[in-house]
């Protein structure tokens, strides 16, 4: 396929190669020699501001074209009942707006370079972003206008075929805290009997005792049934471990501990496993460094996959650290406090690095929903958790994406707070794998 612009640049190569080599399979060459686009035979495509005859012209607006990050004045249509921003003027283009710029604006994260306000974690949030405010969060929009593009160019060549896509279901689980009473070392445990003695928690100081004494079992130890899970229904799930000193928001088992490493060992021998940078190692590099260099070392190979604690992205310096210690995929790309795409796609993407205005090597793998953020920042429960989890998929389902979702060991435990969640993890699988 010809593509003819006025300017080949970084940011329209990563843009149409997004759209036509990665989720259409096409090969793609790009001209600015408007004589040899028009004396082209073959299925070709004008992107710029002006139509040369009949050919499949997408009226170009600016954004692809810039080099620097600007506040853009957004201005949204209504398109085939989702909003699309960049509109066009010229009856020719065969969409009323520019859906190169609005993607690559999306799938960049463009807004989240510009000034914003800070959650208590120091994050983006969901409600900051266009996606959340013009109500398409829910949507995998770039998935859904490219089949759109798609579907225009076989009106004009019969004959065009993308590659066959087949939808894709990844579960993955993030280890926090492995135990919630084992391996924690005398001080962590008796501080523990203490805090619950002081909130008159003596259930849990039973619990306790039962479970360091070996007469109960930890309730956080839900491997089992995890391993039931894969089996069961033939999963290839991927593990992020939190591998890192005692901190506020870091409170995993000492790394040291022998029967913790054994348990990584095990995990990694059921499925992929990757680090889970901790909070503390978002803004210290070589804290960073020595959290995946230690994990390395307890599994004797390279780690190549990794999901931040807390999901806290602080672009584009959290990605650049990652691609720096030879990380190659990242599957931090999704919100806390609410479900949804939150680059607007379902599949994974190379991380555009917009202030060196350069296409990098770093997968990124977006996630649709973090069970943590139905029950802790919706207040779902769990009979309603699936009215919300189904329409994820059936979205990822349409374009034949790619579905991951996100849960914690803690939570398939069936207890406390997380009584009737297993259920739903079941039945999320049976729902996306059917």
């Amino acid at each position: 396929m010809l593509i003819y612009t006025t300017k080949i640049c970084n940011r329209i190569r990563y843009t149409f190669n997004l759209f036509f080599g990665e989720l259409m399979g096409i090969d793609i060459l790009f001209t600015m020699n408007a004589e040899a686009f028009i004396a082209h035979k073959g299925i070709k495509i004008n992107y710029s501001e002006q139509a040369f005859g009949d050919e499949i012209f997408f009226c170009s607006s600016n954004l692809l074209f810039e080099t620097n990050i600007y506040e853009q004045e957004l201005k949204f249509i209504d398109y085939d009942d989702n909003a699309a921003f960049f509109p066009v003027f010229n009856k020719k283009s065969c969409l009323p707006f520019d859906p190169f710029a609005a993607s690559f604006y999306l799938v960049s994260r463009y807004e989240e370079y510009l000034p914003y306000i800070r959650d208590q974690h120091g994050r983006f949030s969901a409600d900051q972003s266009i996606a959340y405010q013009h109500y398409f969060l829910k949507k995998p929009l770039i998935n859904i206008w490219a089949m759109k593009i798609a579907s225009i160019i076989k009106k004009h060549h019969p004959d065009f075929n993308t590659a066959d896509r087949q939808f894709r279901f990844i579960p993955t689980i993030d280890i926090d805290c492995a135990y919630a009473y084992k391996l924690k070392g005398i001080i962590r445990s008796i501080g523990g009997y203490l805090k619950s003695f002081r909130n008159f928690e003596i259930k849990e100081m039973i619990e306790r005792t039962k479970v360091l004494s070996g007469l109960g079992k930890d309730h956080f130890d839900t491997y089992e049934f995890q391993f039931e899970m894969q089996e069961k229904y033939k999963l290839h799930p991927i593990y992020f471990i939190l591998f890192a000193g005692y901190g506020n928001f870091d409170k995993n088992i000492p790394v040291n501990n022998r029967k913790f490493q054994s348990l990584i060992k095990m995990l990694d021998d059921e499925a992929e496993l990757g680090i889970h940078p901790s909070f503390a190692s978002n803004e210290n590099t070589k804290t960073l460094k020595h959290e995946i260099e230690s994990l390395s070392k307890v599994l004797n190979r390279q780690i190549t996959k990794s999901r931040q604690h807390f999901l806290k992205i602080d672009l584009p310096h959290t990605y650049r650290n990652l691609l720096d210690l030879d990380i190659t995929d990242d599957y931090t790309m999704g919100y806390a406090s609410e479900t949804g795409f939150r680059a607007s796609i379902c599949d994974s993407f190379n991380f555009y690095d917009l202030e060196l205005d350069i296409e990098t090597n770093l997968r990124i793998h977006p996630f649709a929903f973090m069970e943590g953020t139905l029950r802790d920042y919706l207040n779902i429960h769990a009979d309603k958790a699936l009215n919300h989890i189904k329409p994820l998929i059936d979205e990822v389902k349409s374009v034949n994406g790619c579905f991951i979702c996100l849960w914690h060991n803690e939570s398939l435990s069936n207890q406390r707070r997380w009584i009737g969640w297993r259920e739903v993890y079941e039945e999320m699988i049976k729902y996306a794998v059917k």
